[in-house]
């Protein structure tokens, strides 16, 4: 069964794993403790800055309360959403024990520990029986389709009526086939952002 995330690392890294990043946001400088063993560990990749930058400017007057970060790896998305958004309230997940380790870490690091709550496990799994206004994901494509359609299908079970779900995918990973999931999935869907060969990709409102 695929598990989605992206992480590979088991257990806590040794501080001699573990490096830091440096993220600019709003004029800000965030800091993440990062380590082998999670996605994209050494630097920012080009479809989380995307996604991160369309929620923060389609989100900028009307955030959503609350929020479901899928594969959340060492946490740069939940992490600057909750810090860019005061009264947000962010559930980040991921499959791998390292990943989750290192969010609430980075959590702390970044103050918001108090509005981030990490949790492991696949899909989703760990919070089954809550409810989201948004799920935003950079998703897990190397587990193939089928994880993405999943993640697509599943959505509207943890999302309130009006609910929403953002994704980043490739075109050449299967942006166009993602967006058809959506469109049969939700009653609105829409590329929210283009870049560097990326989609950002929202379905609004799930279908009853």
């Amino acid at each position: 069964m695929p598990r989605a995330g992206y992480s590979r690392g088991r257990g806590v890294p040794s501080e001699d794993e573990m490096g830091m990043l440096m993220i600019e946001v709003s004029g800000e400088t965030r800091r993440f403790l990062t380590a082998p063993g999670v996605f994209s560990w050494k630097r920012l990749d080009r479809g989380t800055s995307l996604l991160l930058n369309t929620l923060l400017r389609e989100w900028k007057d009307n955030p959503p309360e609350r929020v479901m970060d899928l594969g959340c790896g060492y946490g740069p998305i939940g992490i600057i959403l909750a810090t860019e958004f005061p009264n947000i309230q962010v559930i980040m997940t991921d499959v791998n024990e390292r990943a989750v380790w290192l969010a609430r870490r980075n959590a702390e690091l970044n103050d918001v520990r108090d509005r981030v709550d990490v949790r492991e496990g696949p899909f989703y799994e760990p919070v089954r029986g809550e409810t989201f206004d948004a799920i935003v994901t950079n998703p897990p494509v190397r587990e193939g389709m089928h994880a993405l359609e999943r993640i697509v299908r599943e959505a509207p079970t943890v999302l309130k009526d009006d609910g929403s779900l953002w994704m980043v995918v490739r075109k050449k990973q299967g942006a166009n086939r993602v967006l058809e999931l959506l469109k049969d999935t939700f009653e609105g869907a829409r590329i929210a952002a283009r870049g560097s060969g990326y989609r950002v990709l929202v379905g609004e409102t799930p279908k009853g």
